[in-house]
């Protein structure tokens, strides 16, 4: 027996509340802000783990699943409708009768192969193989020990069968952008300079330093979209260009950092404008178990005693964000309710410090880009606090556009970064669990075996609440473990000109939005209508 999940309906309640919303308008140029970096590293999405490609990735690219920020759930994209066995480990996909790709080429079960097994390659350790090791046969596959992936199998063009080696929820592993399905008939390696893809714009060009530019795609599967002719992805990491840019009219969309956040709120002609959301991202500050200090629970512990996290949010972030606990955030099930964050306690870090055989201190350094919420400010603020317990610590400036692949190389001692933690609890542990590489996302190569038994229980787990108690219990044994510094959960907060419509906010990350969904209206300045 199947049940069989349409497309039409997950997209009907959508289609109710839109009903009387006011009809997009067609046309025009969007100038929308990439705030991550000063650079993309790449345009070829499969190999990058950072949010700053993802932002050409929403433009030019389209998964399996996507994210409806609205419902707060995944739901599908390249599919009518999904028959799922009894057991729910067996899906059976009815892709899109005429969705095609810039190219021309028609959607079909082999792109979804080709993309799936190109992920996986072990030669190329791109970021998304740890979700493609849930499929049947994945694992061994991104071993190297088989030439295909058992799970995966074409029963006509348009029809992909998926056998997946636990009953959970496929579509949060594959609605993230770097699982984007690729023709297979592409030549990969220009994919890096002149990606083609599924989604509503195609690429027009990349200007290093500056921007990439996108245009509608005329054949997009969803016929009335997109609304827009244009989207400019401007490379803006300084949030003191992207408050003159956005003052200034130059820009329609900009993320706001903590002192604009403050800025902004008090301006009578911006605060209206103002999307805000708890995100699902905890900032940290990572620690390698190479580096000998760092080998000891006591000393990890000590770290997140010896900062006063609660006072850096209130003088640095200006609140823009909420104390960490332990690594899931707040909005998650399995966040327990009644967890405490690390209390500051100076003479408790200097105990437990004493306890590890480290009474007279040691030294080490962060990895740390110049992001002023998660980067070497933050590590400059913490550097009194630790050096009262007699640590000494230093900054290692590095480039935004180089820290994912430092970090997951394991070339640091220490590292500063905002991770991604949600929706999808099971997704997010792997992350901890010791057959996940370091290169996928296990980046400060936790192993533990306790672990372990409670993830694989939580994976094998048919019943959700009792899934759900498993997952709580392994991330409470994240906390006292202390792999990280927990530093906080974003408050993410978004800015945007009074002309823009169909943004949404976006839980996963704020910055990604719909561009298919987004519209101007008339009172747009002259240069974008």
């Amino acid at each position: 027996m199947f049940k069989r999940i349409s497309l039409a309906g997950v997209l009907a309640l959508g289609t109710a509340i839109c009903a009387f919303a006011e009809e997009p308008r067609h046309g025009g140029t969007l100038n929308f802000t990439a705030p991550y970096g000063s650079n993309f590293a790449t345009l070829d999405i499969h190999s990058s783990p950072s949010i700053q490609e993802m932002f050409i990735s929403q433009a030019i690219h389209r998964t399996l699943y996507s994210w409806d920020a609205t419902a707060n759930k995944p739901v599908l994209e390249l599919a009518t409708s999904v028959d799922i066995s009894d057991d729910g480990l067996v899906y059976t996909y009815h892709l899109l009768p005429d969705a095609v790709f810039h190219n021309g080429d028609p959607l079909t079960a082999d792109d979804v192969i080709f993309s799936y097994k190109r992920i996986a390659d072990p030669a190329n350790a791109f970021p998304g193989a740890r979700r493609i090791s849930t499929i049947k046969g994945g694992a061994e596959f991104i071993a190297g020990e088989t030439d295909e992936i058992e799970g995966l199998k074409k029963i006509d063009d348009k029809t992909l069968e998926i056998t997946f080696t636990t009953p959970a929820e496929p579509g949060f592993a594959l609605m993230e952008n770097n699982m984007a399905i690729y023709p297979a008939g592409v030549d990969v390696a220009t994919q890096a300079t002149d990606p083609v893809g599924l989604g509503p714009f195609v690429f027009k060009e990349h200007i290093p330093g500056s921007q990439v530019v996108v245009e509608k795609f005329e054949d997009y599967y969803d016929d009335d979209k997109p609304y827009l002719d244009r989207v400019n992805i401007i490379l803006m990491a300084e949030g003191s260009a992207r408050d003159v840019a956005f003052r200034n009219q130059e820009v329609d969309v900009s993320i706001l950092g903590s002192t604009q956040y403050q800025s902004y709120q008090e301006d009578p002609a911006l605060k209206d404008n103002l999307l805000e959301v708890a995100e699902v991202f905890t900032r940290n500050i990572g620690f390698s178990p190479e580096y000998e200090p760092f080998q000891d629970k006591r000393v990890r512990q000590a770290i997140n005693h010896a900062i006063n996290s609660p006072l850096i949010i209130e003088r640095l972030l200006k609140d823009k964000a909420y104390p960490a606990v332990g690594w899931l955030p707040m909005s998650l099930s399995a966040f327990d309710a009644d967890r405490k964050p690390y209390e500051y306690d100076p003479e408790k870090a200097k105990a437990l410090l004493a306890e590890a055989g480290y009474e007279d201190g040691f030294e080490f350094e962060v990895t740390a880009t110049p992001d002023e919420s998660w980067g070497v400010p933050i590590v400059e603020a913490i550097l009194p606090m630790l050096n009262e317990v007699g640590i000494t610590v230093r900054p290692k400036p590095i480039e935004s556009a180089a820290l994912g692949e430092t970090v997951s190389s394991g070339d640091f001692q220490a590292f500063i970064w905002s991770n991604q933690t949600g929706p999808d609890a099971l997704s997010v542990l792997r992350c901890f669990y010791s057959k996940t590489a370091q290169s996928s996302c296990n980046y400060t190569a936790f192993s533990n075996p306790e672990f372990d038994a409670l993830f694989e229980a939580a994976e094998a787990e048919l019943d959700p609440e009792k899934q759900t108690d498993l997952l709580r219990q392994a991330n409470n044994l994240l906390q006292d473990e202390a792999p990280v510094w927990f530093f906080n959960y974003n408050k993410a907060v978004m800015a945007y000109q009074p002309w823009v419509h169909g943004l949404v906010p976006n839980a996963n990350e704020l910055a990604l939005q719909p561009y298919d969904e987004i519209w101007i209206d008339d009172s747009a300045p002259e240069s974008r209508l």
